[in-house]
């Protein structure tokens, strides 16, 4: 005899704290590569066998059945309804509650709306109360959120399929059952394995993978997988199939009138493979087949012709059979609950969910099976499922939630990035009439109009939000059944000045509602239509409605009004992110199953660190760095930012605008670049006009600049000035006797060379200088107005200028002071270019001038990284950036006015490659960026506050914030 083991649970904890979260994490950042080999096998497993003895948790289900009297056995069928939240013990609720596990014996809880911390302790608090331990049941088709507050949401079963990536499911499936067991559930009413071939369906919809039958079943049992991996049983659901039905079984019986051939080819299929695959319960539909079932009429879950014949016969089911719920019309309309249960009995159901009265039901089976209408062996062939199943899973070991472990074991960053993700992968446009991405030099005005069916939704100010991001410009407008004709009227003005509309629709698919545009809705937007403005179509959980407004010129569908998925749906617009969607639905005479429109991200998108395959424990070594720097007095304040892969991830200010501490730094705030102002206005231009042909590196600079058609500056080319080689001194003073522009250009021409050009590199100011007037000779734009017009403008980057007081208040107030100048009489250099040529020059210069903020060098830097893309538009050719950015210089490490890494201590630190490149800028400004990881790390400082003698340290602390940076990737 085996002697039976404890379950070591200490272990599972272990299992579970150690193991099973960090290899989701590196299973979920293998589906980010493109290369990466996507298979169904699970690449990870959770399963207690692994680390204890089968025979710990295996218990005599025979034994306990022959301790059981009819009464407990008939209530082991039941499922009561529950919610997950907080009850006092003289709650009525609870003590109804109370009354069915103590005194009717009910088998199980099906937890309904809850929280995390609810549902554990309602949990515990009713298995404390069951002589047979509580079998807990949730549908969670959309992940533990469907039920659970603070659970990781996911895109529902259509958006998982409009991804393309089957693996998808698998970790919806997966990252669902460990947060699911994690709370005390052991079976989830998931997936949905309907074919949903009817457009018109209020009740499946976009919980349908997918109208194709093998797309259904391929999607559907990797989510089972998922489950099954994590030791939870899946539920195939609605058997035979609710996917072509224009009526909802929650108000009324359905009726299908196919015959068995069209029903086994269609809807049949995703239940066989699923069978066949494994699947351990299937729920039942309440809908009739007349042409199938010996019994006209009769709902699907109450007739032995479907769920015998069919499902246990012709299926070979021999897992748990599961009602759909027992209070829906369907049922109730047309019989009682003790004749509902009676019939599922009798037609193969093993269990019963939420009856509308559970001690009704429970004596009337008493009563058939004494009368012997029903015989106690039927009722104990169900009874021995359901006790097997919860022992098979240690339900009777162990039946209660671990409090201590939900901390780190539910939404966790892991989790909450995997469904970010797949919801981004879901996006699927299905038309675009030249109008994605978004640029706001296309579209200068946004109106947004959130569109909802009742109150305004939830998440229509979330899509207002995220749409400001990325536009500065967006009027909102929420059209609900509240909204009153005024408020239309002035919906209406602005849109007649909008340039660009964009219809939010959180039009839901509802059985109490039609899923179509409101009539009076569509009397509105007519209105706007006639207008000719371009319009965006953006379809948040019901991709049909595309029918109702056919003329807009973007569809876009989104799976779900679900404020996480708005958020990852925004950036499409934008281009902030791919769109490889593909409609797994038809839209008769408009869409096909695999129509999608494909737009490669090419602009930048604002999200987390994890999403770039990031650490945040090392990230957040940042701010100590910055606070010891701060503290140190090496600066008053600063803004560090990080660009990888495409994204924004880090954006974190730090200290004050000066030593007063009264004005704190914020993300957003815009800092003086210095000697960046080389590489954002002068480099980048230089690389435009190589690219348009208009210019050649090795081009004399005598054919732009008379004062050189003489001596040793006849051998002076582009080239010699952009790799500091040219023969320049490094600065001349100027400002002691010179204060206009024209005097210092003229002073700049004329100064003698201290080397022979190519001979020595002097890291000088001059060359620069005498760029930008080349510039302006072949663009016919003074440097400043070039740089607006040909990238800052039409990338959005609407903080970067030169002589940002133009620009008013709104930006001035965002600019920290970096001086307090005694030497040249100044005084306090705010808002004002720090540098004193640049200053005396009207605040326009290419070696000085230029003032930005975090987010829009981060835009730049996008682009360099996305090979001189941005917004679908290409600004830079590949080739060029590559030729300025890499080595070029026969004399040092530089390339064309880009730094680059060198050999020794680098501000760019030590883990960054060997092709970095970037710059520094004296007032305590950097950046850096490494191509071989595409990151970007950007400082803005004001170090030079009150006066140069501050910010020594500035070089190291440049170093160690790129270390800590680049040590926050994860491989």
């Amino acid at each position: 005899m085996t002697q039976i083991k404890p379950i070591a649970l200490n272990q599972i904890e272990s299992f579970f704290r150690y193991f099973s979260l960090p290899l989701l994490l590196i299973v979920t950042l293998l589906t980010h590569s493109a290369d990466a080999q996507i298979t169904s096998t699970p690449a990870f497993t959770n399963d207690q066998d692994s680390l204890i003895d089968s025979s710990a948790i295996v218990v005599n289900v025979d034994s306990i059945m022959s301790e059981m009297t009819l009464d407990e056995k008939i209530g082991q069928l039941f499922m009561v309804r529950a919610y997950g939240t907080f009850m006092n013990d003289r709650d009525l609720d609870y003590l109804r509650l109370k009354e069915l596990i103590t005194d009717y014996h009910v088998g199980g809880i099906l937890f309904f709306q809850g929280d995390i911390y609810g549902q554990a302790v309602t949990n515990n608090q009713l298995q404390e109360l069951a002589k047979y331990p509580l079998w807990i049941a949730q549908d969670m088709e959309f992940g533990a959120a469907m039920r659970i507050d603070g659970t990781t949401r996911f895109t529902p079963a259509m958006g998982i399929a409009a991804t393309g990536n089957p693996y998808n499911a698998f970790l919806k499936g997966k990252i669902t059952a460990i947060e699911a067991k994690a709370v005390g559930v052991h079976q989830i009413y998931a997936p949905v394995l309907d074919v949903n071939n009817n457009p018109e369906n209020p009740v499946i919809n976009v919980r349908s993978y997918s109208a194709d039958p093998q797309m259904v079943s391929e999607y559907g049992i990797e989510f089972m997988k998922g489950v099954q991996s994590e030791g939870l049983v899946s539920t195939g659901k609605h058997f035979p199939g609710h996917g072509d039905t224009d009526t909802d079984s929650h108000l009324a019986l359905p009726t299908i009138t196919h015959d068995y051939s069209r029903l086994d080819s269609i809807e049949l299929v995703p239940f066989r493979n699923a069978i066949n695959e494994g699947m351990q319960s299937i729920m039942s539909a309440h809908i009739s087949f007349p042409n199938i079932s010996e019994h006209e009429g009769l709902p699907g879950t109450l007739d032995e012709s479907i769920l015998q014949r069919i499902l246990i016969d012709s299926l070979s089911f021999d897992g748990l059979v599961v009602t759909d719920g027992l209070e829906m019309q369907g049922i109730t309309s047309h019989f009682s609950p003790g004749q509902a249960v009676i019939k599922a009995l009798q037609a193969g159901v093993d269990q019963m969910l939420v009856s509308t009265d559970e001690k009704a039901a429970i004596n009337e089976i008493k009563k058939a099976v004494e009368s012997g209408k029903l015989t106690e062996d039927r009722i104990d062939k169900s009874v021995r499922k359901i006790l097997t199943l919860k022992s098979s899973q240690g339900v009777f070991t162990n039946r209660f939630a671990d409090i201590e472990t939900l901390s780190y074991q539910i939404n966790t960053p892991q989790f909450q990035n995997t469904a970010n993700r797949i919801a981004r992968e879901s996006i699927t446009v299905l038309k675009n009439n030249n109008v994605l991405p978004v640029r706001q030099a296309d579209y200068p005005s946004i109106l947004v109009v959130g569109i909802s069916d009742g109150d305004e939704h939830s998440s229509a100010g979330v899509l207002r939000n995220e749409i400001r991001k990325y536009h500065e410009n967006v009027s909102f407008h929420s059209l609900d059944s509240r909204t009153s004709e005024e408020e239309i009227d002035e919906l209406l003005d602005d849109a007649k000045s909008a340039d660009l509309v964009i219809l939010g629709s959180f039009i839901r698919v509802s059985s109490y509602r039609s899923s179509h545009m409101p009539r009076n809705y569509l009397r509105i937007l007519d209105q706007i239509s006639s207008l000719n403005k371009p319009e965006i179509l953006l379809a948040f959980g019901n991709p049909y409605l595309v029918e109702t407004l056919p003329d807009t010129d973007v569809h876009l569908i989104a799976w779900s009004g679900a404020a996480d998925q708005v958020r990852q749906t925004v950036p499409a617009i934008f281009g902030a992110a791919d769109v490889k969607g593909k409609f797994p639905g038809e839209v008769p005479n408009m869409y096909n199953i695999g129509d999608g429109l494909e737009i490669p991200q090419s602009s930048l998108r604002f999200d987390e660190p994890i999403a770039a395959d990031m650490s945040i424990d090392s990230l957040i070594k940042v701010d100590q760095i910055m606070q010891s720097a701060i503290d140190d007095s090496v600066f008053p304040g600063g803004v560090v930012g990080v660009v990888r892969n495409g994204s924004l991830v880090w954006q974190q200010s730090y200290g004050y605008h000066d030593y007063s501490k009264t004005k704190a730094v914020q993300p957003n705030n815009v800092y003086d670049l210095a000697s960046i102002s080389k590489i954002m206005a002068t480099t980048t231009s230089m690389m435009k006009l190589v690219d348009e042909g208009k210019i050649t590196l090795d081009d004399p600079v005598s054919k732009y600049i008379p004062e050189y058609d003489q001596g040793k500056k006849r051998d002076i080319t582009i080239r010699h000035f952009l790799l500091h080689t040219s023969g320049l001194p490094a600065f001349r003073i100027y400002v002691d006797k010179l204060r206009t522009r024209e005097e210092l250009i003229e002073a700049v021409r004329n100064e003698p060379l201290i080397n022979d050009p190519g001979e020595e590199y002097v890291y000088s100011d001059l060359g620069f200088i005498l760029l930008a007037e080349i510039i302006e000779e072949v663009s016919g734009k003074r440097i400043d107005e070039y740089v607006q017009d040909e990238f800052f403008e039409p990338m959005g980057m609407t903080s970067t200028t030169y002589n940002p007081e133009h620009l008013g208040r709104l930006l001035t107030n965002r600019i920290p002071p970096t001086e307090i100048d005694t030497v040249y009489g100044r005084g306090l250099v705010h808002h004002r270019v720090h540098d004193e040529r640049a200053y005396f020059m009207d605040g326009v210069s290419g070696h000085a001038g230029l003032f930005s903020s975090i987010q829009d060098m981060a835009k730049y830097f996008f682009m360099l990284l996305n090979d001189g893309v941005y917004a679908g538009h290409q600004y830079l050719s590949p080739e060029t950036i590559n030729l300025f950015t890499s080595h070029q210089s026969p004399i040092n490490q530089r390339g064309l006015g880009f730094d680059r890494k060198s050999q020794g201590f680098s501000t760019a630190g030590t883990l960054t490659s060997e092709d970095s490149f970037g710059h520094t800028g004296f007032t305590g400004t950097s950046f850096w960026v490494d191509p071989n990881e595409n990151i970007a790390i950007i400082i803005l400082t004001n170090r030079t506050f009150p006066n140069r003698s501050y910010g020594s340290r500035i070089s190291r602390i440049r170093a160690q914030i790129a270390d800590a940076v680049m040590n926050s990737i994860q491989y």
